[in-house]
């Protein structure tokens, strides 16, 4: 097959990745650029809800998902102390036969490996850091802190909340402080004795913190959960999710919780920490030759379990934009990708900083059954459904 142009794509997380594996099977050339020098396998679990299946449905990884994921009998959600339930959205085949697509708990470095092992090794360079990008009507030239330099016809850039591209399209942002922080961890299952989790996905909410817990494995032999909680502004860390927390400390914070909370805490060896900031909504998406993608310009709090869903559905729609454009088309496919994303996106990006998702019934239908692979490209992507 001719290539129809060449597409360089800044990021090899998983919506620089679904993206690429969309776009070769859709005739372009693709060069993916990672400035890690290799994957490190992160401890953390990730929820592919519905619209995130059908997502990985058009990329060809559903299957792959469904047999390493697990997928849970309901969406639970209970207050902290008593445990009593305030909404259950019943999962299992319930859901999927709701939604078209089931909702799906696994390891994120397993969902990582399946989208990685879709893109050939000769289009992966490891260790690209990029030092800047220009543009003229030839195309987009990048410039690597290694001195190289490569030549595309377009660039979408999927290099998450530290985007080079993005402070070069828009200048250098200054995240606010949420004074937030969460902690997570993944140990084995083994390690809670005969009392196990149940076979739901359960969040645990409280006046002024939370605990989301889970299965991440088909033979439930991993639990993860992720918490948010109130932190001293003095305490800040980048970005990261590398920072070493205080297991003694967690384990006080939510001291007035269930005792079911309390005995995964206990059980649990080690944690890590975050800061967790917050981003305003983007003036817009595109310039040119160059798309931001994912959370290069939509970063979200992690409060929907939506924002890696909302980069598999921007690879989705953008493949489709670019899958009716040629090489000259590029620039109206980018722009034609933003007007149908960026709503719904800052729509999600918004409802996700309330943190009040699935906490009581309803409010679910236009997350969860959107589907980006059969959605009208030239009308934004299902909204908010405000009463």
């Amino acid at each position: 097959m001719q290539s129809r142009g060449h597409i360089g794509i800044i990021g090899a997380g998983l919506g620089g990745l679904a993206a690429a594996t969309l776009l070769r099977r859709g005739g372009y050339r693709v060069t993916v650029f990672e400035q890690a020098p290799a994957f490190a396998r992160v401890g953390a679990g990730i929820q592919m809800g519905a619209n995130a299946m059908k997502a990985l449905r058009a990329i060809g990884l559903d299957a792959e998902v469904r047999r390493i994921g697990f997928r849970p009998d309901s969406l639970l959600n209970r207050d902290h102390d008593t445990g009593a339930i305030t909404n259950e959205l019943p999962g299992g085949d319930v859901l999927e036969a709701r939604y078209g697509a089931p909702h799906m708990c696994l390891h994120r470095a397993d969902l990582h490996a399946a989208l990685a092992a879709a893109v050939p090794a000769e289009d992966l360079h490891l260790g690209r850091k990029l030092a800047g990008i220009d543009q003229d009507a030839a195309g987009v030239t990048l410039r690597f802190t290694d001195g190289a330099r490569e030549k595309v016809d377009a660039v979408i850039a999927a290099d998450g909340v530290h985007s080079v591209v993005r402070e070069r399209m828009l200048g250098k942002e200054a995240p606010r402080f949420t004074g937030r922080v969460a902690y997570r961890t993944v140990f084995p299952a083994a390690l809670l004795g005969p009392q196990r989790l149940n076979n739901s996905r359960t969040k645990w909410w409280g006046q002024d913190r939370h605990l989301v817990m889970y299965y991440i494995t088909a033979a439930r032999d991993e639990v993860y959960f992720v918490t948010s909680q109130p932190e001293d502004p003095s305490w800040m860390t980048p970005e990261s999710w590398s920072a070493r927390g205080d297991v003694g400390a967690l384990r006080e914070s939510f001291s007035n919780f269930h005792p079911e909370v309390r005995h995964v805490l206990a059980a649990c060896p080690q944690v890590w920490k975050w800061a967790l900031l917050a981003r305003d909504p983007l003036p817009r998406w595109v310039e040119g030759r160059v798309a931001l993608l994912g959370d290069a310009c939509h970063p979200m709090s992690p409060y929907m379990a939506q924002g890696a869903a909302m980069a598999l559905e921007d690879a989705v729609i953008l493949a489709r934009c670019l899958g009716e454009a040629g090489i000259d088309g590029i620039e109206a496919a980018f722009r034609r990708y933003e007007a149908n994303r960026k709503p719904r996106a800052t729509d999600i990006q918004s409802l996700s900083a309330e943190n009040t998702f699935l906490r009581r019934p309803g409010g679910t239908d236009w997350v969860y059954g959107y589907d980006a692979a059969t959605a009208p490209l030239d009308e934004p992507g299902t909204r908010r459904q405000v009463a």
